[in-house]
């Protein structure tokens, strides 16, 4: 019996795989960086900036798994609708010559305790993801994106609609609430 081997050369930057390799790191640091942006940051609309940033990286993963229409709702709901959507409630809200800038005292083992914790995760999860055996993706597909969305779009349309005027009710929520807000500072 002869052995089977194969010769396959590993990636290099400039290669279509060294190339999706490279864009998928970049995607990974766009939800980190997006997620530390928006726990970081001591402005709140800069926050909202870094929750976008991190969605829209979310979006980039589901992309990679295989799942453009995952990745299209996550832009469509996540980064245009809930984003924008707390991004107008802080404008409203905030009154203009309030400072935001008043912090609660925080211990100074908060930070270390967090770091640690997130570490222990980082390695645990890196663990696991080691010591685990992929499979590749099966090459044939029974189903394709046209179909889910036939079927999401077809019989399930009622639930978007819902969420249409969930969110629809919570942006009009935030505007009476600054109106209220506005009035009541006046003396109306």
């Amino acid at each position: 019996m002869q052995a089977l081997t194969c010769n396959v050369a590993t990636p290099t930057l400039f290669s279509a795989e060294g190339l999706v390799g490279l864009i998928f790191l970049l995607t990974i640091l766009m939800v980190v960086g997006g997620a530390l942006i928006a726990v970081q940051s001591k402005w709140l609309v800069r926050s909202v900036a870094g929750l976008a940033l991190c969605f829209t990286g979310v979006a980039g993963l589901y992309y990679f798994l295989l799942s453009p229409f995952l990745a299209m709702m996550q832009m469509l709901i996540y980064v245009g609708a809930v984003s924008i959507l707390i991004a107008f409630a802080i404008m409203m809200v905030t009154q203009a010559g309030s400072d935001t800038r008043h912090r609660r005292k925080v211990s100074a083992l908060a930070g270390p305790i967090g770091i640690s914790v997130a570490m222990l995760f980082f390695a645990g999860f890196t663990m696991l993801a080691l010591a685990t055996p992929w499979q590749q993706f099966p090459q044939e597909q029974e189903g394709s994106t046209r179909d889910l969305g036939i079927a999401l779009l077809g019989p399930h349309v009622l639930i978007f609609e819902l969420i249409s005027i969930v969110l629809l009710m919570a942006i009009i929520g935030a505007l009476v609430h600054a109106q209220r807000g506005r009035t009541r500072g006046t003396g109306a």
